[in-house]
């Protein structure tokens, strides 16, 4: 298999599609819940000039999909891999969000499975940047099984920096991990 970060990505749960430039408006539609973004480093992304700049990211990254809800069709928000590290064989996997009537549904543990079961095909490690102050986000890592490795400041596409906890999956640890 080829190596891609936009390769289609799919489980019993979601459907991940790469996202395309004429997607804005669709996931802006979902984006600009302002409690979504409470707990984010970044609060005002449901604004929709900070939006702008969010999704003009996920462009750029080459690795930002759409998250469906393969049971009822819905859009269900988004996350990416970013920043491949070849010599390392890292990666990263970020930005997620997702509408609140989503929260606690299985969505995102099922976006990352799919993510992590497809990426360790081609990278030994994982790594996520969560907001400090992002609790529900840090639970979600140690429920798939990330390790917390150390605070970071992070610097966001074209955003303030902002200091996050750094989380780690190593790929024979996500083998035998089990969620």
């Amino acid at each position: 298999m080829k190596f891609s970060i936009q390769n289609p990505l799919e489980n019993e749960v979601v459907k991940m599609i790469p996202i395309l430039s004429t997607d804005f408006e669709k996931i802006y539609a979902v984006a600009s819940d302002p409690k979504i973004w409470e707990n984010h480093p970044n609060k005002n992304r449901y604004e929709r000039k900070v939006f702008q700049n969010f999704f003009e990211g996920a462009l750029k990254s080459g690795g930002a999909y759409l998250i469906y809800d393969k049971n009822s069709g819905e859009l269900t928000g988004s996350s990416r891999f970013y920043d491949f590290n070849k010599d390392d064989r890292s990666i990263l996997i970020g930005y997620s969000f997702y509408a609140t009537k989503f929260w606690g549904k299985g969505i995102n543990t099922n976006a990352k499975k799919a993510m992590l079961d497809y990426i360790f095909q081609f990278v030994e490690k994982v790594y996520f940047h969560v907001g400090a102050d992002n609790l529900r986000s840090q639970k979600a890592m140690e429920k798939l099984g990330a390790v917390k490795i150390r605070e970071v400041v992070v610097a966001y596409y074209g955003e303030p920096d902002r200091k996050n906890i750094e989380y780690r999956i190593e790929k024979g640890d996500w083998l035998n991990h089990v969620i």
